[in-house]
């Protein structure tokens, strides 16, 4: 018999605001960070780079966005099973008290970028993101 898997955190990755994804990522680049990941060549809304064992996400906010949810940061976490942990928030009752929002990740689900993931707010309206690559 195998032992169980556990919902074991691995890493966190911010991810930044930015009006110009492009731009966001020259300035990173310029800083030492290499591009890892890119939407889209022609007019990128979401990028990631990493410097070592650093790893940040370039995400585009638009002027339609509420300006509340561009003051908040978000924090992505890599974590070895998506679903459980997703079970035992659920469990411990934060999933029932996340109130319906922009995110389609409030349930984890597969991204068209690759991952499994699913999304909360912390109470003070700041982004909680756990993930994994598929």
């Amino acid at each position: 018999m195998e032992p169980p898997v556990t919902a074991m955190f691995q890493a966190v990755h911010p991810v930044l605001s930015s009006r110009d994804v492009t731009t966001a990522v020259r300035f990173y680049e310029r800083l030492g960070f290499s591009l890892t990941f890119l939407d889209s060549p022609l007019d990128p809304k979401y990028a990631a780079v990493v410097r070592e064992a650093v790893e940040l996400h370039l995400q585009w906010q638009g002027e339609s966005q509420p300006a509340s949810l561009l003051d908040r940061p978000t924090y992505r976490f890599v974590v070895r099973d998506v679903d459980q942990l997703f079970a035992a928030f659920q469990g411990g009752g934060v999933v029932q008290e996340q109130a319906s929002g922009p995110s389609p990740w409030l349930v984890p689900g597969d991204t068209p970028w690759g991952t499994r993931e699913f999304h909360l707010r912390d109470p003070d309206g700041n982004g909680l993101q756990f993930y994994r690559p598929l």
